[in-house]
């Protein structure tokens, strides 16, 4: 089997994307961001016979040469490493550009230099801005609304520009808004659930209006590696979503109904996006990756919600449920 490094192999869908890779045969390396304390983020909570078979990397991705060195014989990368908060974006926009983008560069680079290695991009359905019509496929407008997908964006063309200039076999693989074990309280759906977890009866969010395609993270993983297996998808930018949308008042209403019915919601202001930077509406078309690949979501929004209520209710300790996470 091939072996494939993940960047962002310590986040919450590199971790999953790293674990499945295992269970399927792959041979793994996992590029960790470098700390002096030696953790390697949610991969310390993968079971010991997972890691036994990660080989793990220390490094950062905004350094050429490291990143270079990690990727010497793979024969791919899923490059998942970025900076995501959108609120964090705001005051501080030159680290997502040199995460983002230059990052992003630093991979290309090197997987140009080291004999063309295949290359997956990961990209983010925040490129396409509030929908401007539904389904959203791969052909919709691009547009920044906030400086982290501006960065996206960006890191999304120069990727496009190495297919064009060079002919490395990259793809761009956009999912639409993951969920599940192991994401962090700056997401709405953990937001919402710790809360609800930690007893809390007002539940603080901030626009209920906007509309979301949310995927089950195993069901990410999942099309990360079907997407891999196609050769039909070089070149391409590829969606992964459910086609299926639901509102963040929609949403919290129903989690509130499952978990603490005596709750109820609350505007906070510090957490409400500039009315401009907001994203209304995002409902994703899936009809190329079932088209190129063999994927299918496996869970439906029911199962998926069923296994984070479950994850967060043994986790609860790891989030600090009065602190707004950006």
């Amino acid at each position: 089997m091939d072996k494939i490094l993940v960047t962002g192999s310590d986040g919450f869908i590199g971790s999953h994307l790293t674990e499945e890779l295992v269970k399927r045969g792959y041979s793994v390396k996992a590029f960790v961001y470098y700390n002096s304390f030696n953790t390697w983020g949610w991969l310390d909570t993968l079971p010991a016979d997972i890691m036994k078979n990660v080989e793990v990397f220390q490094g950062d991705v905004r350094d050429p040469n490291g990143v270079r060195e990690a990727m010497k014989g793979c024969d791919a990368v899923f490059h998942l490493a970025a900076l995501i908060a959108i609120p964090f974006s705001y005051h501080s926009p030159d680290t997502y550009v040199d995460t983002n983008i230059k990052g992003t560069l630093n991979v290309l680079q090197a997987a140009r230099e080291l004999d063309n290695m295949r290359v997956l991009v990961t990209s983010t359905s925040e490129v396409y801005g509030t929908a401007q019509y539904v389904p959203i496929d791969e052909k919709h407008p691009y547009q920044g609304q906030s400086p982290y997908s501006a960065t996206k964006i960006g890191a999304d063309r120069l990727a496009e520009s190495f297919y064009r200039s060079f002919n490395l076999p990259v793809t761009i693989v956009r999912p639409f808004n993951t969920y599940g074990p192991r994401q962090s309280a700056r997401a709405v759906i953990p937001t919402i659930i710790t809360q609800l977890l930690a007893g809390k009866k007002e539940i603080k969010l901030g626009s209920l209006i906007p509309t979301r395609d949310f995927n089950f993270v195993k069901d990410t993983a999942n099309g990360f590696i079907e997407i891999y297996r196609s050769d039909r998808t070089v070149g391409e930018e590829i969606n992964i979503a459910t086609q299926q949308e639901i509102s963040i008042g929609q949403l919290a209403e129903e989690l509130i109904r499952q978990i603490s019915p005596e709750a109820r919601i609350v505007c906070d202001e510090q957490r409400l996006r500039p009315e401009k930077s907001e994203v209304n509406r995002l409902l994703g078309c899936n009809a190329k990756i079932k088209e190129l690949t063999d994927w299918q979501p496996k869970y439906t929004f029911e199962q998926g919600l069923a296994e984070t209520i479950e994850f967060l209710r043994h986790n609860l300790d790891k989030y600090k449920v009065d602190i707004y996470n950006l």
